[in-house]
């Protein structure tokens, strides 16, 4: 899709774009002032005109999508930071570090937390599978 472009010395307008040659008996025109590649600039135009004419378009988003999109990003890392306190509190209560009060908070707490988020995933129409976000090659985040 993207090639390189030759190097193109370009003149400030109203230069000539010609120069004497070395041996300062003829001139040469702009095409042959190419330092590299082929002397076809059709492409590099095409290209130009195509950047151009799809410069001027904007990401057309309604507010909806936005605050939908919004909520699931704010909502994935929510579920991830819960999942992770969850690790956390379990290596915890196994390790014997926490009080039966602190362990029934906890348990508290995890319900509460869980419950909230499938509210809000309600609200914005979301399902649990929409949370867990697909990071390419390092696999699904959740």
């Amino acid at each position: 899709m993207h090639r390189p472009v030759a190097p193109l010395q370009l003149h400030p307008s109203g230069v000539d774009a010609v120069t004497p040659t070395q041996n300062g008996t003829g001139r040469r025109d702009l095409e042959d002032r190419l330092l590299a590649g082929g002397r076809d600039l059709d492409l590099f135009g095409e290209e130009l005109d195509r950047l151009g004419s799809s410069g001027g378009r904007r990401i057309n988003a309604d507010r909806e999508s936005l605050e939908k999109g919004l909520a699931q990003l704010v909502l994935t890392l929510v579920e991830l930071i819960r999942q992770l306190m969850e690790r956390q509190a379990l290596r915890r209560i196994e390790g014997g570090s926490l009080s039966a009060d602190e362990v029934e908070r906890l348990g508290e707490t995890f319900m509460l937390l869980e419950q909230k988020m499938e509210e809000l995933r309600e609200h914005f129409e979301l399902e649990k599978e929409d949370l867990n976000i697909d990071l390419g090659p390092l696999g699904k985040l959740l």
